[in-house]
């Protein structure tokens, strides 16, 4: 249980082929499973000299390397089924706001990697305030090649360590009382019924 880490950086995000393979190398070495989504935005960063796209993919091999640990799947993944699996124990995001919420919906942990926009401060919002997740990159060095050892180090603070261990005991106990707000009779569903029985009117 909880021993999958998922990764996604939602439909915007792109990534230098470097950080690609930095990021490659560090689930690969610290032999943990993962699903990772590696959508087209992902890919686009580097482009030829005509301005069309590289297309550049994970390195050659790595998919048969990591076969029966890793998993790579082409632009699109069930998100909340994924998160939902009792296996998922980890998210590394982009911390967009939909994606923190389906996160703690779902009682999943989230590795910080914050690219633009509202990310840095939901990233701090999730690490330093709610305390349900880690940084693997901090926005302060947010132009820097985060490396292998950094990916292999968040995932191990959030995978095994008594700090990861106190995540997701506040993971869960966040998650299940979103659940009972937002279910029949919750304070979120009767203050829904309520803006709609005012704005009906």
């Amino acid at each position: 249980m909880d021993s999958v880490i998922y990764v996604l950086f939602g439909t915007t995000t792109s990534m230098t082929e470097e950080q690609i393979r930095e990021l490659v190398d560090g689930l690969e070495r610290r032999k943990h499973k993962f699903v990772w989504v590696l959508r087209d935005a992902d890919k686009v960063d580097i482009l030829k000299e005509d301005g069309s796209p590289k297309g550049h993919d994970v390195p050659e091999g790595y998919k048969v390397r990591v076969k029966g640990l890793g998993l790579v799947l082409k632009d699109w993944a069930p998100l909340l089924e994924i998160l939902g699996h009792p296996t998922t124990g980890g998210f590394i995001s982009h911390c967009r706001w939909n994606s923190c919420l389906e996160s703690l919906s779902m009682r999943v942990p989230i590795i910080t990697w914050p690219i633009y926009s509202d990310q840095p401060k939901n990233s701090m919002l999730v690490t330093k305030v709610l305390r349900i997740g880690v940084v693997v990159k901090d926005w302060a060095h947010r132009d820097e090649l985060i490396t292998s050892n950094v990916v292999e180090s968040a995932i191990r603070r959030l995978s095994a360590s008594n700090e990861g261990e106190g995540i997701r005991k506040r993971e869960r106990k966040l998650g299940d009382a979103g659940r009972k707000s937002a279910a029949k009779g919750g304070t979120s569903c009767i203050e829904l019924d309520s803006f709609v029985s005012h704005i009906t009117r």
